[in-house]
């Protein structure tokens, strides 16, 4: 069985998401970040570094407790066969995004959104610092996506699932797709996929219920 310790947030969305296309069962886990329960002893048992996702695989007999969304994908990814082209350049490509993600996207936008709703002084100049980078790599994506149909080939991949993470939660920081035509496409398009829509479906459901 696979187990998934998560909560509506922008890296925990996304390894549903690949287990719903993937067609692989899973045990959602609620970690309610709100209330603090990613500093119980339970969770940090699980990952030290007290962050959601967590991924406990059992599936094939071996226990794997993994952390890290993007860690997870390239898992699932390689367990199933599927989201993760086989042919070299375009593996490269998926592999760029997830970098790309990792060291850009992700923590501009968290930056972003903390120092605009979270930070207890204000920091004028910090939010506008990460707001700005975080537009500029908005206009980056918007760029990529005038050639191509998602976001490392003309194939989704887990590339895709691991930008829309943010993307769907990009009210935090407070950015908006108005202007940038092929990115608000592309966001449709992997918002409208069935998968998409149950996993999200799942997440916010442990908000719901909390």
């Amino acid at each position: 069985m696979i187990e998934v310790h998560a909560f509506a947030t922008p890296n925990s969305v996304k390894v549903p998401i690949a287990l719903e296309e993937m067609g692989l069962d899973y045990d959602l886990k609620p970690v309610n970040v709100r209330k603090g329960e990613q500093r119980q002893a339970a969770f940090l048992a699980l990952n030290p570094n007290g962050k959601v996702p967590v991924l406990v695989d059992d599936a094939d007999g071996e226990r794997l407790v993994l952390t890290e969304s993007a860690a997870i994908l390239v898992h699932l990814a390689e367990k199933t066969g599927k989201l993760l082209p086989t042919d070299a350049t375009s593996r490269a490509r998926v592999f760029e995004q997830l970098f790309f993600h990792a060291s850009g996207l992700s923590p501009s936008f968290g930056n972003a959104g903390f120092f605009k709703r979270s930070s207890p002084e204000p920091q004028p100049i910090a939010e506008a610092r990460f707001i700005g980078e975080a537009e500029r790599i908005l206009a980056l994506l918007e760029e990529k996506l005038s050639g191509q149909a998602f976001v490392a080939t003309d194939s989704f991949t887990i590339a895709d699932i691991t930008h829309f993470g943010w993307l769907w939660r990009r009210q935090f920081p407070g950015l908006v797709l108005d202007g940038l035509p092929n990115l608000s496409r592309w966001y449709d398009t992997v918002a409208s996929r069935p998968a998409v829509q149950r996993a999200i479906s799942c997440v916010e459901a442990l908000v719901s219920a909390a």
